[in-house]
């Protein structure tokens, strides 16, 4: 496929076939792709036909995504697909993407991160979450946080998406929920909720994060994704990746990182915990952006550090179970 570097509306559309889940929040993150690209290479919005796949995750919404699968669920048939060239690129959510990629595919942009927080629903704060409650999630971080700080409530499973998990709340499904801030952000539900300020609730691992996929031989298709990348948020993300790797972290794993920038530097702040909530370890590191190895040991720091408990849901650690 040719693509003129400044294509005009009167020339051949599509010029790039970006992949995306069918799912709303999904959506929304390939028209956000979209309108990047166009603006960034002065393209007509027909430049880039979106071409939406059903993903395994969103068909089985009614039992824990690492009982059957895992992340892989979210990403596999949008790795078919780009890998039989019927797209050019696929847009995710970072969070949902496996740690460890295929060597034919890379991941070449980042979009400006989002919002990385959680937000609480149901209740005002995690005190004020009423005794014994409900609490609805189906993310080991999330369920084993809450446990944490409240081992006196229930953790129910929930999946689906925005929409139906905010229904089965108002069904009565749980008394609380957590969903992600950046999700309602972009769903115009800026307001549900109370969000939780990361000094006292850390997010997941590339939360909040938009990531742009290319097969790594397509040199143009890359370069013309390249123009969209946000360094910043890049070199956040692939740091928290690199964490979770060095980890050995996977679906069962209650991990919560958090990475914050300043003058030219990174600093990773990251909690493990036991699926139970009982038994967490915290660590730090301040590395320059540049140090890949940084994550690494910060891992290292945190296994060593970490009670059986922890270290039985990391592959990373010395007798870890998967």
């Amino acid at each position: 496929m040719t693509r003129p570097s400044n294509p005009a509306s009167s020339l051949p559309s599509p010029l790039l076939r970006l992949g995306t889940r069918q799912s709303p929040l999904a959506m929304a993150q390939a028209h956000e792709t979209r309108s990047r690209l166009c603006a960034a290479h002065g393209w007509d919005e027909n430049a880039v036909e979106l071409v939406p796949v059903r993903a395994s995750g969103d068909k089985n919404v009614d039992v824990p995504l690492a009982d059957i699968g895992g992340k892989a669920l979210w990403t596999k048939e949008l790795d078919a697909w780009l890998g039989e060239g019927h797209i050019d690129l696929a847009v995710h959510s970072m969070k949902d993407v496996e740690t460890i990629r295929p060597p034919q595919l890379t991941i070449t942009a980042i979009l400006p991160r989002a919002d990385v927080r959680d937000v609480l629903i149901g209740a005002s704060s995690i005190t004020g979450i009423p005794q014994g409650a409900r609490v609805g999630t189906s993310a080991p971080r999330r369920a084993a946080q809450m446990l944490s700080r409240r081992p006196d409530c229930e953790i129910v499973m929930f999946r689906g998406n925005v929409a139906s998990r905010l229904a089965k709340l108002a069904a009565g499904e749980a008394d609380v929920t957590l969903l992600a801030a950046a999700g309602l952000e972009r769903l115009g539900r800026t307001g549900t909720g109370t969000p939780l300020e990361v000094d006292d609730w850390l997010p997941a691992p590339a939360q909040g994060a938009i990531g742009i996929e290319c097969r790594t031989d397509d040199a143009e298709t890359r370069a013309l994704v390249a123009a969209i990348d946000h360094a910043p948020s890049h070199a956040a993300i692939m740091a928290e990746r690199a964490l979770l790797a060095a980890l050995g972290g996977n679906c069962h794993s209650p991990i919560a990182v958090l990475s914050e920038m300043a003058d030219g530097r990174m600093t990773l702040t990251s909690v493990l915990y036991s699926p139970d909530g009982a038994e967490r370890v915290q660590g730090s590191l301040t590395f320059d952006i540049g140090d890949t190895d940084a994550p690494a040991r910060l891992a290292g720091d945190l296994l060593q550090r970490a009670s059986a408990g922890i270290t039985a849901y990391f592959d990373g650690a010395p007798g870890a179970v998967s």
